[in-house]
């Protein structure tokens, strides 16, 4: 630097430029934050296919709200009640979530469904990588959404189908022999050996209406009204509650048409006891051999029911994830309506989500009283 420059003013820098977003922008950014449906983007809420859809100005495409692309900002959001509103709108939908297809767990259920009707309609059960190289998946994979949708598995759900078959057949078929061979059972003796966790008892004696079939009951008085226990051989198959005592036989007489009905004895009036302490005490416990019959399903659902504890209470949903069927909450609502063993299958500790009593079989005042005495325990 020469002498001659050296002392010459210097300019002062030029005033940094502070750019500010115009207002519409930030107006818009604040509408997409407040919107309740903002907050189900960003957390990528599964639980909302199927409400909206959003689209993004910027790039003209349109997302499910689980989409797990870069999340964009606010003031390019806007929302849309469905994708056919997004595309009049002009967007487009992603490639990556396909918005314009039904949901996923809709798609899901669609395939299962179609892979049920394929072992319906199957003369021998198809093995599972058969079924999965019809749903264009792999195997485990099959198995794994087979079971979440169904609460079975592939395997069991056909040996259910093919028992639903038999009880059928067994009422039309000439022999036993043609109704176990027709149900898709490629060996009588076979059969026979699982015949009794089947039908509960003998195919003949099945195919007869029970005839044969002895079955002892009793029926008392609680606090709750009328109540009635019945036992075969197996167990315990029956504990109805109700005003009418005699209605509660008729029922049972319905169940069992044909089986021999005989008034209990001493010893099993101290069943019958031992029944009537346990809704008078729930904290006395109550086990029981039981004579549960029931489809597969209703059965895992019944067991889960028995391992709730006096006092606690599960949802229906809660009930589905436990048995590992998390999607089958109404086949799992269903199996607890079905249940015939009042109080040693608990079905009266199920509630609804929100904890309100939903139906029960022997009338929600029960249920709720039934409750209260669990919760003083």
């Amino acid at each position: 630097m020469s002498a001659d420059t050296e002392h010459l003013p210097v300019a002062p820098p030029a005033a940094a430029t502070v750019r500010r977003r115009p207002k519409a922008q930030d107006d818009r950014a604040a509408t997409t934050a407040a919107d309740p449906r903002w907050a189900a983007v960003l957390a990528r809420d599964p639980a909302a296919e199927g409400r909206f859809v959003y689209a993004v100005r910027s790039t003209g495409v349109y997302c499910r709200p689980s989409c797990n692309a870069r999340t964009p900002r606010p003031e390019n959001v806007s929302f849309y009640d469905s994708a056919e509103a997004a595309e009049r709108a002009g967007f487009r939908p992603c490639r990556r979530c396909r918005p314009e297809q039904p949901p996923r767990a809709e798609r899901e259920a669609a395939l299962v469904a179609r892979l049920c009707r394929v072992v319906e309609a199957a003369e021998d059960m198809p093995t599972l990588d058969e079924l999965a190289r019809q749903a264009g998946v792999s195997a485990g994979h099959l198995h794994r959404l087979f079971k979440a949708v169904t609460g079975l598995t592939p395997r069991t759900y056909a040996a259910a189908r093919r028992a639903e078959r038999l009880r059928a057949g067994l009422a039309q078929a000439a022999t036993v022999t043609d109704a176990i061979y027709d149900a898709g059972y490629g060996a009588s003796s076979r059969f026979y050996e699982q015949s009794a966790a089947v039908l509960g008892m003998s195919p003949s004696r099945y195919r007869d209406g029970g005839a044969g079939a002895e079955i002892r009951f009793a029926v008392g008085q609680c606090s709750l009204g009328a109540i009635l226990v019945a036992a075969s051989a197996q167990g315990v198959c029956a504990i109805t509650l109700g005003d009418d005592a005699e209605a509660l036989v008729r029922e049972l007489q319905d169940r069992f048409p044909r089986a021999t009905l005989d008034g209990g004895d001493a010893a099993f009036a101290q069943l019958v006891a031992t029944v009537v302490g346990f809704v008078e005490a729930p904290k006395l416990g109550l086990e029981l051999p039981l004579d549960v019959r029931g489809t597969a399903f209703q059965q895992r659902v019944w067991q889960a029911l028995r391992q709730i504890p006096p006092g606690a209470r599960l949802s229906y949903r809660e009930l589905a994830e436990r048995i590992g069927a998390p999607r089958a909450v109404r086949a799992v609502a269903g199996a607890c309506a079905a249940n015939a063993i009042a109080v040693a299958i608990p079905c009266h500790r199920v509630v609804r989500s929100d904890g309100s009593l939903s139906g029960y079989r022997w009338g929600v005042e029960r249920k709720r009283a039934l409750l209260e005495r669990e919760a003083k325990g």
